[in-house]
């Protein structure tokens, strides 16, 4: 037997915020859930994306702490091009996201930006350079 990944987890301190964040890059999360403790949506790939409070989490594990200092995992959203890229990042400060590194040509070959989900996390958007 050999475990595959099935989900990533999200840690939440206002899940209505986080899911908006989420939301606004495609994820597909019901409204209701907006209110609930748990909530999860499943990609075209089949792996989910679980998000849940922290007084959830300190449901089963009393002593847990967010996390400080930097990202340990990270999340990257693929967009169709380098356009998209811009009008990603766009589209989340508008929203009134915070961005943490704005669209730049990386010398890896890929148009990059990252924006901080609600909790401060750090959300990868890049596209190839070549794309059209």
């Amino acid at each position: 037997m050999t475990p595959r990944l099935d989900a990533l987890g999200i840690v939440a301190a206002d899940m209505a915020a986080s899911l908006a964040f989420y939301r606004l890059l495609g994820l597909d999360v019901p409204a209701e859930a907006d209110t609930a403790p748990h909530a999860e949506t499943t990609l075209p790939s089949g792996l989910r994306v679980l998000f849940d409070t922290e007084e959830t989490v300190r449901s089963y594990d009393p002593d847990w702490t967010g996390p400080r200092g930097g990202d340990r995992v990270g999340l990257a959203f693929r967009c169709d091009s380098p356009a998209e890229v811009d009008a990603v990042y766009d589209t989340l400060i508008a929203a009134g996201h915070r961005g943490h590194l704005k669209p730049w040509d990386a010398f890896w070959g890929q148009r990059y930006a990252v924006v901080l989900d609600p909790d401060g996390c750090g959300v990868s958007l890049f596209a190839d350079r070549d794309a059209v």
